[in-house]
């Protein structure tokens, strides 16, 4: 706990060093904004150092796109807030010299200027203005971050997006995404009953009839070709079945993790798979799936449509998120809003993603999907 503290002191302590550094810019670059509203003259540039100021020295200030006529309302406005900015910076000099000078005449038992007659700073009178020194000085460093919210409220106000509308965009985010997300479950269910209906139920009738046929058999040569066919056709159920699963869940996943699922689609891929996974240590078992079904359905997609040599993956982790690459050397052309890439675009936005793809005719095609870890 006496860590953690001494980190929250520390941290604290460096952003309030951070704001009064970008307060002291935004003092100088205030007038210079306003000099440049009044010409009319490079106050777009202006407007981004302001904003790539605050970001540095605060937050980041989410702004709509900057037009002149916006930014030169800003400029003319902002200056106010540097000259508010530079008034507390000049307090602040102010009171923190007037305490050092007092409690170090205290300490070596010599004169204070600001008494008359030059007379001794005593406890008495150190004890007397302790309390309302202290107050002045807490308010007055309390202004720093103050002034700073007020910068960075100025340039919300003035040229971006309120929390709340914000606020709003991420709901209705969320509410596309819960959409796009329960479409692609029923896309999926839909796929598996397909699979199940057209591959292993008629496989399974097939069977039966192999099987009623052989009830039937009138000699043993026939009765025994008949029982080898079923037990072929059994054992194609059986691998379709597996294959089915597989669609919906990996087991391999959860008993031997990412890197051996990834190694057995590239075993049962009908081209040729290079896996190259950079990951250090597992992402937990939600990004592990996305991955997977990422890597499973890209690579599927390509075998199916492209008709490429090789498809090479590499999955590797960023600052914050985890990038995927599937690139395949086929012929190209491939299609977003076809089924299984929108598929795979809506299961990477279900966890707050980005999916592109790059597929001119002729190829190669390119696949990115970057999920966040945070």
């Amino acid at each position: 706990m006496h860590q953690d503290g001494q980190l929250s002191a520390g941290s604290l302590v460096l952003g309030w060093l951070r704001m009064l550094f970008g307060l002291s810019l935004g003092a100088v670059t205030g007038l210079v904004g306003l000099v440049a509203a009044a010409l009319g003259t490079r106050v777009v540039v202006l407007t981004e150092y302001e904003l790539g100021r605050i970001a540095r020295f605060d937050r980041v200030v989410h702004t709509n796109p900057l037009s002149r006529s916006g930014c030169r309302r800003y400029l003319a406005v902002r200056w106010l807030v540097g000259a508010v900015g530079a008034g507390v910076i000049c307090m602040l000099m102010f009171w923190y010299a007037v305490a050092i000078s007092m409690v170090t005449a205290w300490l070596f038992d010599g004169t204070w200027g600001m008494i008359k007659d030059g007379e001794h700073v005593t406890a008495v009178l150190l004890a007397a203005v302790a309390v309302p020194g202290a107050l002045v000085i807490f308010v007055t460093t309390a202004g720093v971050p103050g002034v700073a919210a007020l910068d960075r409220w100025l340039a919300t106000r003035m040229l971006g997006t309120s929390q709340q509308t914000l606020l709003r965009q991420r709901v209705a985010e969320l509410t596309s995404t819960r959409a796009e997300v329960i479409e692609a479950i029923d896309d999926e269910r839909r796929r598996i009953e397909r699979d199940l209906h057209d591959g292993v139920q008629q496989r399974l009738v097939a069977l039966g009839m192999l099987i009623g046929r052989a009830r039937r058999a009138k000699d043993d040569e026939q009765l025994g070709q008949l029982l080898r066919q079923a037990h072929d056709t059994a054992a194609e159920t059986i691998d379709e079945l597996r294959e089915v699963a597989t669609r919906v869940y990996p087991a391999v996943l959860d008993d031997s993790g990412l890197d051996a699922a990834l190694e057995v689609l590239a075993e049962r891929s009908s081209v040729r798979v290079e896996i190259d996974n950079l990951l250090k240590s597992p992402p937990g078992t939600a990004l592990e799936t996305v991955i997977y079904f990422v890597v499973s359905e890209a690579v599927n997609n390509a075998a199916k449509h492209a008709d490429p040599s090789v498809v090479e993956v590499c999955v590797w982790p960023g600052e914050g998120d985890i990038t995927i690459m599937v690139w395949d050397d086929g012929m190209g052309g491939a299609d977003e809003t076809g089924t299984g890439l929108s598929g795979l675009a809506r299961r990477v936005k279900a966890v707050d993603g980005d999916f592109e793809v790059t597929s001119p005719l002729g190829g190669p095609t390119t696949i990115y999907a970057r999920l966040p870890c945070g």
